[in-house]
């Protein structure tokens, strides 16, 4: 770090405290030639994570937008939020540690029809129609029989809480 007094280079940090909640770090610094102290902060850069639409238009990845997707797919069902949220957090994770900063719309909503296949069939179902777009029922047959043929396979699949 340069100090501000002398332009050296070298510095000791004598203190490390954060800041703003968290956000940023505060140290107090020494410079190593002329011994004045000084303040920096410290923030972490991030790279907002962008999503290539279908029509090859982008915007920025939202956390809310995909939450608020999969709470309306879970609508009336006995989902409890805390789930989908945890399932949202594990999706941001997955997309974060990717070294692209832009993702295809399409691999975040299967990341996402991944997460509500195990959370509730339903759910899934009623994300899968509007994502894929079914033209007609035999698309949507077609879906269904997919998912009885994974339950025959013997994949796990959630249990179906008794509707109150």
């Amino acid at each position: 770090m340069k100090c501000p007094y002398c332009g050296y280079t070298e510095s000791k940090v004598i203190d490390t405290r954060p800041a703003d909640e968290g956000e940023r770090t505060r140290r107090r610094r020494e410079c190593l030639r002329c011994e004045k102290r000084f303040t920096t902060y410290e923030i972490i850069e991030t790279t907002p994570l962008m999503v290539v639409k279908r029509d090859g238009s982008r915007e920025v990845f939202s956390r809310d937008k995909l939450l608020n997707g999969m709470i309306k797919s879970c609508e009336k069902r006995p989902v409890p939020f805390s789930v989908l949220e945890d399932a949202v957090a594990d999706i941001v994770a997955q997309l974060q540690n990717r070294l692209e900063r832009e993702v295809a719309s399409a691999q975040v909503g299967e990341l996402c029809m991944e997460k509500l296949r195990g959370i509730d069939q339903v759910a899934y179902v009623r994300f899968a129609s509007v994502y894929r777009q079914f033209q007609d029922i035999n698309s949507f047959l077609e879906e269904l029989q997919g998912m009885l043929e994974l339950q025959r396979l013997g994949e796990p699949q959630p249990q179906e809480s008794p509707e109150e």
